[in-house]
C-alpha cells in the first residue's frame, strides 16, 4: 500500500486510536508497525484472530494483559553475561507471571466450549518458567528490593547491619541526652550524611566531640560531625554493607545468568504477549465504535450495510449503505459541494484498509468487504481559484502513477475527478480515465462536479451514478448516499428560497438547455420516488415487527390460558373427589350398618343391592379430562400435506399450507401474509380438488424406539436445542409419561437454556432436577400432560 494513500484515507489516524486500546510497549510496538495486507489468506486469519478476541471480550468483559514489559533488551543483555538490575529481573518476572495468567485464561475459554483456535494457538507456544519466575519473587520485592530471603549470607549480613546500627545509634542518642548537648547542638536528633551517621553541633561547639566533619548547613552555623568515639562503630557499619553490596551483586549475577539460560522461551513469551495484547487491542478497538467482522473474499466485491466513517464521532455520522463489485464495478458520485461526497469515498476506503490489517469495521453484521493488492486514492482539498494550475497539476501526478499502476485486483477513488482545469476539458478527462481504469477490471469509486458524467453511468454497463441528496427545505445536506440517482444542481431551488428575483430565475432556467432541465426533473422524481420507497419499507418493516410480536404474545398468552384453566380443573377434581371420597367412607358405614341389621334382625336387604350402590358411589367421583389443545384433535385424524386449507385457531384466520418447516411447524399463507404455525395450532378444513398432493408426513406411533433419555453433553448450545425439540415430539409421539434430558453441569448455559424451552413447551406439565440417584443438576426431568 502507497504511504500516501494511509496518510488521504487517514488510516494512521486510526492506527493512533488502536494505540490507545494496548496495555503493554509489546502491543504499541506492533500497532505502530501495522499496515494493511493484501494477502487473502493472511486477512481471513487476521479478521478471524480479533473476533476470537472480540469473543473472548464479550463473555468475559476483561483479560488480564497487565504486568507485560518489554523485555527483549533484558534478554540480549543477560545472553552476552550482563548482569540485570533488579528492576529489571523484576520486569521478567512480572512478564513471566502474565504470560501464565493469560495462557490460562484462553484455556479456560477453551474449556467453556468457546471457540478460540488462533488464540489457543498462540497460548500453546508459551512455556510457564514457574521455576525462574520463583527464584526472582524470592529474591527481589515489587518495588526492585533485594530481600533478606535472596541467601542465607545476605540475612547474616543484614542481622550483623541492623545489629551495628543500633549500638551507633545507643551511643548517639546517650550523647544528645546529656545536659551538655542542650546548647551544644543546633538539634537533638541523629542524622546521616555520606552513609554515616552525625550529629548536628554548633559551628563554636566543634571541637568539643572530635571527629569527622561530614557537611555543614547553608548558613554556616551547623555542623554535621561524626564523634571520635563512633567512628569506629561506623567503619565496621560500613564494612558490613560493603560486604552487603557485594552479596547482591552475586545474587543479580546468579539470577541474571538464570534468565540468559531461558533466553529463548522468554524470548516467545515477549513476541506472543505483543501478539495477544495486539490482537486484544483490536478488540477492544472494535467495541470502541461499534463494528463488526467484514466477510471477506477476492473477488472484488464490496457490500457495506450502514457503514460510518470510524473518525467521525457516532452522533453525528450519518451511515450509508455502498455496494459496488457485483451488478457494476464502478460508482460514479456527483452532487454539491460539502455533501458528503468525500466522506462517502474515505469511509469506503478507510473501511477496505482496517479490514486487509485485521481490524473490524464500522457497519452492521452481513457486510462483505474485498481483498486488493492495492488501494489508491487522489483525494485533495484545495479549491482556491488561484492554485488552480497547482492543484490540477497536483492531481494529475497522482493520476498518472495511479493508471501506469492499477490493475484488475486494484480499488481506485478519484474525489473531484478532472477539477482545476476548463471544464469541458476536465470533464473529457475524467470520462477517459474512467474509462481506462474500468478496461483494466478495477473497483471504482469517483466524485465529480462535471454534468457530462451524470450520463455516464447511463451509456456504460457495469457503471453506477449516484449522488449525496440534499434538503431544499432546509439548504443543508443530508449527507445520504443514494445509488441509482444522480445528483441534480439545486442552484435555482436555492437562490429562490434565499429570495433572488422570480424573474432572474426564469431567465436563467431559459438559458439552461432543454435536455439539461428534463434530466433534472427525471432526476427530481427519481428521488422523490426513492425517498417515498423507503418511508413504505421502513413503515412495512415496523408493522411486520408488531405483528411478529403480537403473535408471540398471544401464542404465549393462549398457552398461560390452558395451563391456568387445567390447574384449576385439576385442583376442582381433586376438591371434588376427596368430598365424594368422604361420602364414600360415610356410605360404607352405612351398608356396613345395614348387614349388621339384617344379619341380626333378618331384613330383607339383598347383597347384589348393596354391591351396586357401593359401585354407584364409586362412579359418582369426577374424572377430569385435561383441555385439548386447538387443532390437536384434527391433527392427528388428518396428515397435513401442502395445499390444504386450514384454520389458524389462535387469529382465527384461514390459510393455506405452503410447507413443513420443522417436526411441528407448517409455513401458512394467511392472506399476503406468510408464517410459522405450530402443527398443533391448526384445523384441517378440506383439500382443494385440484390439488391432488399425496400426504408426506410420517407419523411415528408407540411403536417405534425412542429412548427415554436424551444425552446432549459435548452438544454445541443451538445443536442441542435443535435435538431436543425433536425429541420431545418424538416421545409425545410414543406415549412416553416423562423423559430425562442430561445436560450436564458445566457453566449452566445449556441448562438454562434447555428448561426455558421445556417450561415454554405446550405438552409439558411440569419440569425439575434429578434426584441424587438421577444425576442431580445435570439432569433436566420432563413430565408431560
Amino acid at each position: 500500500m502507497q504511504e500516501r494513500t494511509l496518510k488521504v484515507l487517514e488510516f494512521f489516524k486510526v492506527r493512533e486510536q488502536l494505540m490507545g486500546h494496548a496495555a503493554s510497549p509489546l502491543g504499541r510496538d506492533k500497532i505502530s508497525r501495522l499496515i494493511p495486507s493484501s494477502d487473502f489468506e493472511e486477512v481471513q486469519r487476521l479478521q478471524e484472530e480479533t473476533d476470537e478476541a472480540a469473543t473472548a471480550l464479550r463473555l468475559k468483559g476483561n483479560v488480564p494483559l497487565s504486568g507485560i514489559h518489554d523485555i527483549r533488551a533484558h534478554i540480549k543483555r543477560a545472553e552476552i553475561g550482563g548482569t540485570l538490575s533488579p528492576a529489571e529481573l523484576v520486569q521478567i518476572a512480572s512478564t513471566i507471571s502474565a504470560s501464565r495468567q493469560i495462557k490460562r485464561f484462553i484455556e479456560n475459554l477453551h474449556e467453556d466450549r468457546t471457540n478460540v483456535p488462533h488464540l489457543l494457538d498462540y497460548t500453546n507456544r508459551i512455556i510457564p518458567l514457574a521455576e525462574l519466575e520463583q527464584a526472582i519473587k524470592m529474591a527481589i520485592d515489587e518495588s526492585g528490593e533485594v530481600l533478606d530471603t535472596a541467601s542465607d549470607a545476605l540475612r547474616a549480613l543484614r542481622q550483623q547491619l541492623r545489629s551495628n546500627e543500633s549500638r551507633v545509634r545507643e551511643k548517639l542518642e546517650s550523647m544528645i541526652r546529656s545536659s551538655s548537648a542542650q546548647k551544644m547542638l543546633s538539634d537533638a536528633i541523629i542524622t546521616i550524611r555520606n552513609d554515616r551517621f552525625v550529629i548536628p553541633v554548633k559551628q563554636e561547639y566543634r571541637g568539643h566531640y572530635g571527629g569527622i566533619i561530614h557537611d555543614q548547613s547553608s548558613s554556616g552555623q551547623t555542623l554535621f560531625i561524626e564523634p571520635q568515639s563512633i567512628v569506629q562503630l561506623n567503619n565496621q557499619v560500613q564494612e558490613i554493607r560493603v560486604k552487603e553490596q557485594l552479596e547482591i551483586e552475586r545474587i543479580l549475577s546468579e539470577l541474571s545468568a538464570k534468565a540468559a539460560e531461558y533466553s529463548a522461551e522468554l524470548r516467545v513469551i515477549s513476541d506472543v504477549l505483543g501478539e495477544l495484547d495486539f490482537i486484544f487491542a483490536k478488540a477492544r478497538y472494535s467495541r470502541t465504535i461499534k463494528g463488526s467482522k467484514p466477510t471477506m473474499n477476492n473477488e472484488g466485491r464490496i457490500a457495506l450495510y450502514k457503514a460510518r466513517h470510524p473518525l467521525i464521532p457516532m452522533d453525528e455520522v450519518v451511515p450509508n449503505d455502498i455496494m459496488l463489485g457485483k451488478e457494476y464495478t464502478t460508482i460514479v458520485i456527483t452532487g454539491p459541494n460539502t455533501g458528503g461526497k468525500t466522506v462517502t469515498l474515505k469511509t469506503v476506503g478507510l473501511c477496505t484498509l482496517m479490514a486487509q490489517s485485521g481490524l473490524q469495521i464500522p457497519a452492521l453484521d452481513g457486510s462483505e468487504l474485498a481483498v486488493f493488492n492495492a488501494v489508491y486514492a487522489d483525494i485533495g482539498d484545495e479549491q482556491s481559484i488561484e492554485q488552480s494550475l497547482s492543484t490540477f497539476s497536483s492531481h494529475m501526478v497522482n493520476i498518472v502513477d495511479i493508471l501506469n499502476n492499477a490493475d484488475y485486483n486494484s480499488f481506485v477513488l478519484f474525489d473531484e475527478l478532472g477539477a482545476g482545469t476548463d471544464p469541458q476539458e476536465g470533464a473529457a478527462l475524467a470520462i477517459s480515465i474512467l474509462d481506462e481504469v474500468y478496461k483494466r477490471g478495477a473497483r471504482v469509486i469517483a466524485t465529480t462536479h462535471y454534468p457530462e458524467l451524470k450520463a455516464y453511468g447511463y451509456n456504460r454497463e457495469g457503471v453506477m451514478n449516484a449522488s449525496v441528496e440534499f434538503d431544499i427545505e432546509t439548504l443543508s445536506p443530508t449527507y445520504r448516499l443514494l445509488l441509482g440517482v444522480p445528483g441534480r444542481s439545486n442552484a435555482f431551488e436555492i437562490s429562490r428560497r434565499l429570495g433572488l428575483n422570480e424573474r432572474v430565475i426564469e431567465n436563467a432556467k431559459s438559458q439552461v438547455s432543454e435536455d439539461s432541465s428534463q434530466i433534472d426533473n427525471m432526476i427530481s422524481k427519481l428521488e422523490s420516488s426513492r425517498r417515498d420507497a423507503e418511508i413504505e419499507l421502513a413503515e412495512a418493516h415496523e408493522l411486520r415487527k408488531q405483528a411478529e410480536k403480537l403473535h408471540a404474545d398471544l401464542q404465549k398468552q393462549l398457552i398461560e390460558f390452558y395451563e391456568q384453566r387445567d390447574t384449576m380443573m385439576e385442583k376442582a377434581a381433586e376438591k371434588a373427589g376427596k368430598l365424594v371420597e368422604k361420602a364414600a367412607e360415610e356410605a360404607e358405614e352405612i351398608i356396613g350398618d345395614l348387614r349388621r341389621m339384617r344379619l341380626e334382625k333378618n331384613a330383607e336387604i339383598k347383597e347384589h343391592e348393596l354391591i351396586d350402590a357401593r359401585q354407584r358411589l364409586a362412579g359418582a367421583a369426577p374424572k377430569v379430562k385435561k383441555t385439548e389443545k386447538p387443532g390437536a384433535k384434527k391433527a392427528a385424524l388428518h396428515a397435513f400435506s401442502p395445499g390444504d386449507e386450514v384454520k389458524v385457531i389462535t387469529f382465527d384466520q384461514k390459510g393455506i399450507l405452503l410447507e413443513k418447516t420443522s417436526n411441528n411447524e407448517w409455513q401458512v399463507q394467511i392472506g399476503i401474509l406468510k408464517m410459522k404455525v405450530a402443527e398443533k395450532d391448526l384445523e384441517y378444513i378440506n383439500t382443494p380438488k385440484q390439488k391432488e398432493v399425496k400426504p408426506m408426513a410420517i407419523v411415528r406411533g408407540r411403536d417405534a424406539h425412542v429412548s427415554l433419555e436424551l444425552d446432549l453433553r459435548g452438544e454445541r448450545y443451538e445443536d442441542a436445542l435443535f435435538k431436543v425439540e425433536k425429541y420431545i415430539d418424538d416421545a409425545l409421539l410414543a406415549g412416553y409419561p416423562r423423559v430425562s434430558i442430561i445436560h450436564g453441569k458445566g457453566t449452566g448455559a445449556l441448562r438454562q437454556g434447555v428448561q426455558e424451552y421445556l417450561r415454554n413447551h405446550r405438552s409439558v406439565k411440569k419440569i425439575r432436577f434429578g434426584d441424587a440417584g438421577e444425576g442431580g443438576t445435570g439432569v433436566t426431568i420432563a413430565e408431560f400432560k
